[in-house]
């Protein structure tokens, strides 16, 4: 009981104590106002007869506490300018069907079906993108520079084709598109006010605490380095740390400001690093951190002379560096087709046939054929009612398949087109004939053919399908597959209602039917002629041209004229034919040939009758003769053979299929005016004529099966006379292998060989000069102690405090006004920066300042600014800096704080590397803000420094 008492007692005395600390707190706080409180409390005890005098008083001390407790700090007044309205911008994604982030077929903004390349900024950034001319120019001729600078030194000595560096333009446009387009999106005002200014204000907290441990601006670098300590960004530990910096942002940004697949080429991915690491972002930086550029700076913002206006008009607009990216390559580059050529070509179809089939949009294509057709027929001058009818069933199915939403076939229309088609699928029949001058089916058309022509065909183009198709890697399907506008008509894409499903694709027809099949070769499913078990897998090998054969004339005799085009040949049937060769002559196999029947009437002139014969040709020989000719004679374009087997059986069946299309080509050949005396083609159509030409040239089909039983048998013959080659093998292995090249890292800087001196230089030298295993203690700075500042007021008040050393009643007076007049400027300084910005992107001012860039970066030779330009600059940008403050405000604080302010600040702005140390803080927040996607990655501690956002920014 005794202990508990006097626990209890104990524990009032605390509290009465800290009641008491409280208000000895209050009363160091507010003096004044306690002074009056006990004032008035005294002479109400003392006069009380007066109370009704008295109360006057107290009910202005009861207003003040009522006001101050309802309106604290943390209460503001709204903008009380009415006239200034900034409006943040609304951030838009631009597509090339414009809405948000829909896909580019369907239009769905959650779309599962269609890849996200698809989408504009993905994959052709600079679609709808027009800037000034004048402005697209000087953008040109910085990228032209990059160019010249840094690929074509050692890119002229390898060769001259152009096609690599036009496909380097093309990067590097798609670079610059995303670039400006991800700009547009971002409040450029609020991420100043926000974000920047805020970092800003705690590099100036570390330049004021610095100041205060060294009186000579001398030291004021290496000291504010020190208060930085392991907080210090990272580039700036040495001059390589920066680099390396560069380099790993630059690979950071790769899958966003690069074409998709572009970094799978470790090459160009190099390349395009080393460039814009060190030959654009690394100078870039030394100009922005130069304290002579930052005086030019602060000299053009707190200039109140009006702005330059144009001295001419506005250049038209044109497309987004579209000169810049026009091929240079005289040569045709096989990257690059059109659709009507595609369409054109029966092989090329269906390897395009097969893309879109993976890419989930063959209905995009199936489209385009439907609405052919359907243009086709109700264009006829009179249609029956029957007809009509069907056209309206047409018209419906259409409606159905491309235009609901809940279609899987949807593709994204403009409205009106929806509208006007739907009016017509659900009027009458005969309402149909409307179609013929309406222009919502046409537009639709061109719509389509667009996407077909703009997304899809450069996407095939690139795609592993086209290069299948290009190396001849896989059979295409047969060229009398016709795939021509023809028979790719609306029956062959018809399909069937199936569970509620509009119109879905089931089928196609016969004439495209293997596109949707498995990858099951042509003809492997066929039965097997005259083959035993165990030889059904075959696999060709390629076919070894050689130069030096020598054909001997088997046919015409010594000074005959021969004229090919006066032959004529037919392949009637395929037969079985003995094989003479050793290795199947005991089995006495037979194979299928061609039957060749030839007749050669181009002797008569002479007085010959017409001759004929058969030639039998094996499958392999024509494509030993295809070769040939090819590398004589260069290709024929109409006149080639089909894709050749790979790997299955040459049966009898298999080359039945064949013969009509071998037939064409051998007629296509003999009426080629170059051809007309050609010694491969006559030898080839001789009989008993070029036997060894023709089948040496040709390797046998090998047979796994036996090879593989084949090892053991030949492992065991093996008596050891293969030993010592195996022995020196083994001791080779034994030893240490040599160190082999780690990753590539090119440091060149230049094309020039002053790699150190681009590297390091005089003005930053080694940068904070710190290795990275260094260790910094952990300052007590300002990182930690957290400060509420946000907003331009808070920050005028913040550097009042920490810069200018504000009297404690000023400090007090801009605490009340902050409640009054906060939201207020802030609205005022947002819409002045924004409408200095739109100043600033003016057409003459953009150029300016990418002129300023270019001579930054590329004007190597010019002679740099003396010594003495520069401190007069820096004299200037001082005088200025001491009249832009008002004379009032000198007079508040006082003239010696004022110029104390002022000089720190100034002194803060001279030092190189803290320049860069701040630069570098504002292109984190700015890459950031352009990329957001960056905050979803887990980076590296080499990647982008986050120190900033972790703590007040964040």
């Amino acid at each position: 009981m005794g202990w508990g008492w006097a626990r209890a007692a104990g524990e009032r005395l605390r509290q009465r104590a800290r009641g008491l600390e409280a208000l000895r707190e209050a009363c160091r706080q507010y003096p004044l106002f306690c002074c009056i409180l006990l004032g008035l409390s005294a002479a109400t005890l003392l006069l009380n007869r007066y109370l009704h005098i008295l109360m006057i008083f107290w009910s202005f001390v009861a207003g003040v506490v009522t006001f101050y407790c309802s309106l604290g700090p943390d209460s503001l007044l709204p903008n009380i300018l009415f006239t200034i309205k900034y409006k943040p911008k609304q951030l838009e994604l631009q597509e090339l069907f414009p809405q948000g982030h829909s896909c580019a077929v369907c239009g769905n903004v959650k779309c599962k079906r269609h890849r996200p390349a698809l989408l504009l900024e993905n994959y052709q950034p600079w679609l709808d993108l027009q800037v000034s001319s004048k402005v697209d120019a000087s953008l040109s001729e910085v990228l032209e520079l990059v160019l010249e600078n840094f690929v074509y030194p050692w890119y002229r000595d390898v060769t001259d084709d152009e096609s690599f560096v036009d496909e380097l333009r093309v990067t590097l446009r798609f670079f610059a598109a995303v670039l400006i387009r991800r700009i547009h999106k971002v409040d450029i005002p609020s991420v100043i006010t926000k974000k920047m200014l805020k970092a800003a204000m705690k590099h100036i907290e570390v330049i004021a605490k610095a100041r205060q441990k060294v009186k000579n601006a001398e030291f004021l670098q290496q000291a504010a380095l020190e208060e930085y300590g392991p907080e210090l960004h990272v580039a700036l530990r040495s001059r390589r740390d920066e680099l390396h910096y560069l380099r790993k942002l630059t690979e950071l940004l790769f899958p966003y400001i690069l074409p998709p697949k572009a970094t799978d080429c470790r090459s160009l991915a190099f390349l395009i690093r080393e460039i814009l690491s060190g030959s654009v972002f690394l100078p870039s930086m030394d100009y922005l951190a130069d304290p002579d550029t930052v005086n030019h700076l602060l000299l053009k913002f707190i200039d109140d002379s009006p702005p330059e206006k144009a001295t001419e008009p506005a250049a038209s607009l044109i497309p987004f560096l579209q000169k810049f990216a026009d091929p240079r390559n005289k040569k045709p580059s096989v990257l690059k087709l059109e659709l009507r050529e595609i369409r054109e070509q029966q092989d090329l179809l269906f390897r395009f046939m097969n893309f879109l089939k993976q890419e989930g949009a063959v209905h995009v294509l199936q489209f385009c054929l439907t609405v052919e057709e359907f243009n086709d027929r109700i264009l006829q001058p009179e249609l029956s009612d029957t007809e009509k009818m069907s056209l309206h069933e047409e018209v419906q199915k259409i409606y159905k398949t491309y235009c609901l939403d809940e279609s899987i076939d949807k593709i994204r229309f403009d409205p009106f087109i929806v509208e006007e088609i739907q009016r017509i699928a659900e009027g009458e029949y005969v309402d149909v004939v409307k179609l013929q001058t309406m222009r919502c089916l046409f537009e639709a058309y061109e719509h389509v053919l667009s996407l077909l022509e703009n997304v899809f065909t450069p996407m095939f183009c690139h795609s592993d399908e086209y290069f299948r198709q290009l190396l001849r890697g896989a059979e295409s399907p047969t060229r009398n597959s016709k795939f021509s506008r023809g028979s790719l008509s609306l029956d062959d894409f018809r399909a069937t209602q199936k569970r509620g499903e509009s119109f879905a694709i089931s089928r196609l027809g016969s004439k495209i039917r293997g596109v949707f099949k498995s990858n099951t070769m042509e003809g492997a499913v066929l039965p097997n002629y005259g083959l035993t078990e165990g030889e059904d897998d075959f696999i060709e090998e390629g076919i070894m041209v050689l130069e030096d054969d020598s054909p001997v004339e088997t046919v015409s005799t010594p000074n005959t004229p021969r004229n090919l085009a006066a032959w004529k040949i037919c392949i009637p049937y395929v037969d079985f034919f003995d094989d003479p060769s050793l290795e199947r002559k005991e089995r006495k196999e037979r194979i299928p040939v061609f039957c060749i029947d030839v007749e050669r009437n181009d002797r008569r002139a002479v007085g010959h009758e017409p001759e004929r014969w058969s030639v039998y040709r094996r499958y392999l020989e024509f494509y030993v003769l295809e070769s040939k000719l090819t590398e004589f004679h260069g290709t024929f374009p109409d006149a080639q053979l089909p894709s050749k087997r790979i790997i299955g059986p040459k049966n009898y069946e298999f080359l039945k299929t064949k013969r009509e299309e071998f037939q064409e080509y051998l007629q296509k050949l003999l009426q080629h005016p170059e051809l007309s005396n050609s010694q491969l083609l006559a030898d080839f159509l001789s009989p008993n004529g070029g036997e060894t030409q023709f089948l040496d040239k040709m390797l046998p089909d090998v047979n796994l099966g036996k090879i593989i039983k084949s090892v053991p048998g030949k492992l065991m013959k093996e008596k050891g006379q293969h030993l010592e080659p195996f022995i020196m093998n083994f001791i080779n292995s034994c030893e240490s292998p040599k160190p082999k090249p780690s990753r590539p890292e090119l440091t060149i800087l230049s094309p020039t060989s002053e790699n150190n001196k681009k590297l390091f230089n005089d003005l930053f030298k080694n940068n904070a000069n710190r290795s990275e295993n260094t260790e910094r203690r952990q300052n007590q700075n300002y990182f930690i102690e957290m400060i509420t500042v946000e907003g331009v007021y808070d920050y005028l008040m913040y550097v009042g405090r920490v810069v200018f050393r504000v009297p404690d009643w000023l400090h007090h007076l801009l605490m009340g006004g902050r409640i009054l007049f906060k939201n207020t400027l802030e609205m005022y300084t947002d819409y002045c920066l924004q409408y200095k910005l739109e100043q600033l992107f003016q057409e003459h001012r953009l150029v300016s300042l990418i002129t300023l860039l270019r001579d930054a970066v590329f004007c190597e030779n010019t002679e740099p600014r003396s010594l003495q330009d520069k401190q007069k600059r820096a004299k200037q940008t001082f005088e200025e800096m001491m009249r832009y403050i008002p004379d009032l405000i000198g007079k508040c604080i006082g003239e010696d704080a004022k110029y104390e302010g002022i000089r720190l600040l100034f002194d803060g702005m001279q030092q190189p590397v803290l320049n860069k140390q701040l630069t570098y803080i504002l292109l984190d927040i700015g890459i950031q803000e352009l990329f957001p996607e960056l905050n979803k990655v887990q980076k590296e501690a080499t990647s982008v420094s986050s120190w900033m956002y972790k703590q007040e920014l964040g």
